[in-house]
C-alpha cells in the first residue's frame, strides 16, 4: 500500500479504480501469482518425483508427504475408501 500511495486506513470498498489497478500492478510485478505460481509448484513436484526422493515417491503414490500418519486418517490424500469384497468374519 505504501508503494502504491494508498492510505492504510482506507477501506477496500472506498478505493478508486486507479488505486486498485496500481496495487494489482505492483503485486503482479513483485510476486508470482495465478498461473505462474501454479506452474512453478507443479514443476517443483515433478522434479521431486523425477529425482526419486522420499517426498517425490509419496507424491507419486498419492500419500501424505509431510510425515503424517496414514493408519487412520489420510482420506483427503488417499481418496475414497476402497472396499474389499468378501471380507466377512467366519462364524463358528
Amino acid at each position: 500500500l505504501d508503494k502504491a500511495g494508498v492510505d492504510k486506513d482506507l477501506k477496500v470498498k472506498d478505493w478508486t479504480d486507479d488505486q486498485a489497478a496500481k496495487i494489482r500492478e505492483i503485486i503482479g510485478a513483485e510476486y508470482k501469482v495465478e498461473g505462474d505460481l501454479r506452474s512453478e509448484i507443479q514443476l517443483n513436484i515433478k522434479r521431486l518425483m523425477d529425482i526419486g526422493c522420499y517426498r517425490g515417491v509419496r507424491h507419486r503414490i498419492g500419500l501424505p508427504v509431510r510425515g503424517q500418519s496414514t493408519k487412520n486418517n489420510a482420506r483427503t490424500r488417499k481418496g475414497r475408501k476402497k472396499t474389499v469384497a468378501n471380507k466377512k468374519k467366519a462364524t463358528k
